[in-house]
C-alpha cells in the first residue's frame, strides 16, 4: 500500500518516517583528483556559484546534464560522488 507524503514531508526528507539526507562528495572526490573547485567550474562550464553549493551540501536537487558533466570530467560516478547520511540509529550507505 502506498502512502502519500505531504509537501513538506517530501522537502525536509522524510519518508514513511524516517529521515536522510544525501550529501555530496565532491571536495574529496576532487582532491583526491588533484583538481581545484575552480578548476572543475572552468572545464565544465559550471558556475563556482553552483558548485561551491553542492560542496556544501546546500543543493535541493541537480539536473543529469549538470551530474554528468562533473562526473565526466573527475571520471566518477554518481555513487561515488554522492551517498547518503542517515538518521540517527540507521546504517549509512
Amino acid at each position: 500500500m502506498w502512502t502519500a507524503l505531504s509537501d513538506e514531508s517530501v522537502a525536509n526528507g522524510v519518508s514513511d518516517g524516517v529521515t536522510h539526507r544525501i550529501t555530496c562528495h565532491i571536495e574529496r572526490v576532487l582532491r583526491e583528483r588533484q583538481m581545484t573547485l575552480t578548476e572543475l567550474s572552468h572545464r565544465t562550464g559550471i558556475t563556482m556559484a553552483n558548485l561551491s553549493i553542492l560542496k556544501n551540501n546546500r543543493a535541493k536537487a541537480i539536473r543529469f546534464t549538470t551530474l554528468t558533466l562533473i562526473c565526466d570530467v573527475l571520471d566518477t560516478t554518481p555513487g561515488e560522488l554522492f551517498g547518503i547520511e542517515p538518521s540517527d540509529g540507521q546504517r549509512a550507505l
